[in-house]
């Protein structure tokens, strides 16, 4: 679910801007997954711009605060987030912890990176969902360390459908700055792609995991 129309318009607008989103048809980027795909999203880009990092940081403190109430701590899933998890915390007068991939292999093998106490209410920050794994991994890690996390917020979604079936599975609320669909709309009207090529980036959407194989 995104925040508000007007904001996922603007957020596509800034992302496109400066090449956090870079939208690519006829030429696909490879994902680690190996997947095939015609769109590549780097919103850790967005830190180098002030003025757009802070729109990101303002919305999503006004939204996180008007959806959820003021949460004990801000966490950032790492890397990309965290970054924009800081400013975000910092903009809220909040503590900040962030959470790794999986726990370090030395020291005290920490997952979650910070101070966190148990029962204390957490919001989620995220650059970027696709299927939504790493991002609930994160969940999973704050929840056994005893938080009560509130939901999750990113900047941006492919709104695959397999994303959505696991944050309803997991229970956690998603809500995003931008959304797919939205931006294919304001990249045909300010003509970053044609209408034929926002059709093809709309078939990748629907099967990602097998377009490449299909298209080239």
């Amino acid at each position: 679910m995104i925040f508000n129309t007007d904001t996922a318009k603007k957020t596509a607008e800034l992302l496109l801007q400066i090449n956090a989103i870079k939208l690519n048809p006829k030429s696909p980027f490879t994902w680690a997954s190996g997947w095939k795909s015609p769109i590549y999203c780097d919103n850790r880009i967005t830190l180098s711009f002030p003025q757009i990092r802070n729109f990101i940081r303002e919305e999503f403190a006004r939204n996180i605060e008007k959806l959820y109430g003021k949460p004990d701590v801000i966490a950032g899933v790492a890397t990309g987030a965290i970054g924009i998890g800081m400013l975000v915390a910092e903009y809220m007068g909040l503590p900040f912890v962030y959470v790794r991939p999986e726990p370090k292999k030395h020291g005290r093998q920490n997952q979650v990176e910070g101070f966190l106490q148990k029962g204390q209410t957490v919001v989620v920050v995220e650059d970027l969902i696709s299927t939504g794994n790493s991002s609930l991994q994160a969940v999973e890690a704050l929840k056994a360390a005893g938080a009560n996390v509130k939901g999750m917020v990113a900047i941006f979604t492919y709104g695959f459908d397999v994303s959505t079936e696991n944050f309803k599975k997991a229970n956690i609320q998603l809500n995003t700055l931008g959304n797919y669909d939205t931006l294919l709309e304001l990249a045909v009207a300010k003509q970053y792609i044609t209408e034929q090529e926002q059709e093809t980036l709309s078939a990748w959407r629907k099967d990602p995991s097998t377009w490449g194989v299909n298209s080239i």
